[in-house]
C-alpha cells in the first residue's frame, strides 16, 4: 500500500510539473504573439499645396501642386526598437534602446514587419504615401517649412539633426507638430510607400496620389540625426533602393480611416 501511495504521489507531481511547464510555454508563446500597441494619430483629410512652397528646395519638389488626401491615421512616433523586436525578435539598429527608433532597415524589411504585425494584430497597417506623409508633417497641410515650425531658430525644439545630435534619440523627446506627431523632421529617415520619381510632381494626380506605378527607388522623407536643416524640410524628397538598409533609415506606420 505504501508503494502504491508513493507511486500515485509521484504521478501527481509529474502531472503538476507537466501542467506548469505547459503554462510557462504557453505564456512565452502568448507574449511572443502579442502585437505591440502602436500609438496612432487621426489626421483629418483635406487639400494642400504640396511641394517647395518656400522656394529653397530641389527641382524634384516642383512644381508646387494641389493634392487632396482622405482621412487616415499615422504613427504618433517612429516605430521603435522595442516594437520591432516584439514582432521580428532581432534588432538591426546601431544605436540601441527600446524607445529609440529602429534604424538600418530597408523598405523591404519594413514590409516584412508590417505583414507580421498585421497577422498579430488583425489590423491593416501600411506605410504612409508620400502625400499623406507631407500633409501630416505640415500639421494638416499648413505652410510649414519644417515639422512644427518655419523658424530656423526654433528647429532644435522639434528635431534631432546635425546641430544637436551624433546618434538617434528616444522618440517623443522633442516638441510635436500641430497634430501631436513627433520626430517627423530628423532622428531617422522615414520610408514611404511610393516609388520615387524625380519629375513625378509634373504628372501627379490631385486626389490621393499613390506615386508612380514602378521605378527603381522608394521614397524617404524627413531627414535624420546627421543631416542639415535643408534636408529636414517637410517638402524635401529622397529615394533609395528598397533593399538598402541605410544606417539612418527607419519608418512610421499608417492606417486608412475607411
Amino acid at each position: 500500500m505504501r508503494r502504491r501511495k508513493r507511486g500515485v504521489k509521484w504521478q501527481r507531481l509529474f502531472v503538476v510539473a507537466v501542467v506548469v511547464a505547459m503554462a510557462v510555454v504557453m505564456g512565452v508563446l502568448a507574449k511572443a504573439d502579442a502585437a505591440p500597441d502602436i500609438e496612432m494619430v487621426f489626421v483629418k483629410g483635406g487639400c494642400f499645396q504640396m511641394g517647395d512652397t518656400f522656394g529653397d528646395g530641389g527641382n524634384d519638389e516642383k512644381p508646387v501642386h494641389e493634392v487632396c488626401v482622405k482621412d487616415f491615421y499615422i504613427g504618433k512616433y517612429e516605430v521603435t526598437q522595442g516594437e520591432w523586436q516584439a514582432v521580428m525578435v532581432n534588432n538591426p539598429s546601431k544605436f540601441k534602446g527600446d524607445r529609440r527608433p529602429v534604424e538600418s532597415v530597408s523598405w523591404d524589411d519594413a514590409q516584412q514587419f508590417i505583414a507580421k504585425l498585421n497577422l498579430q494584430s488583425g489590423r491593416r497597417y501600411r506605410l504612409p504615401t508620400e502625400a499623406e506623409w507631407e500633409y501630416a508633417a505640415r500639421s494638416g497641410g499648413k505652410r510649414e517649412e519644417w515639422v512644427g515650425t518655419s523658424n530656423l531658430e526654433n528647429l532644435e525644439d522639434y528635431a534631432w539633426y546635425r546641430n544637436n545630435s551624433v546618434e538617434t534619440h528616444p522618440v517623443g523627446e522633442k516638441k510635436p507638430n500641430g497634430l501631436g506627431i513627433y520626430d517627423m523632421s530628423g532622428n531617422v529617415w522615414e520610408w514611404c510607400q511610393d516609388w520615387y520619381n524625380y519629375v513625378y510632381y509634373k504628372e501627379s494626380t490631385r486626389d490621393n496620389p499613390q506615386g508612380p506605378e514602378s521605378e527603381t527607388y522608394r521614397v524617404l522623407r524627413g531627414g535624420s540625426r546627421d543631416n542639415n536643416p535643408l534636408t529636414l524640410r517637410a517638402s524635401d524628397r529622397y529615394g533609395d533602393t528598397p533593399w538598402n538598409r541605410g544606417s539612418s533609415y527607419g519608418f512610421r506606420l499608417a492606417l486608412s480611416a475607411q
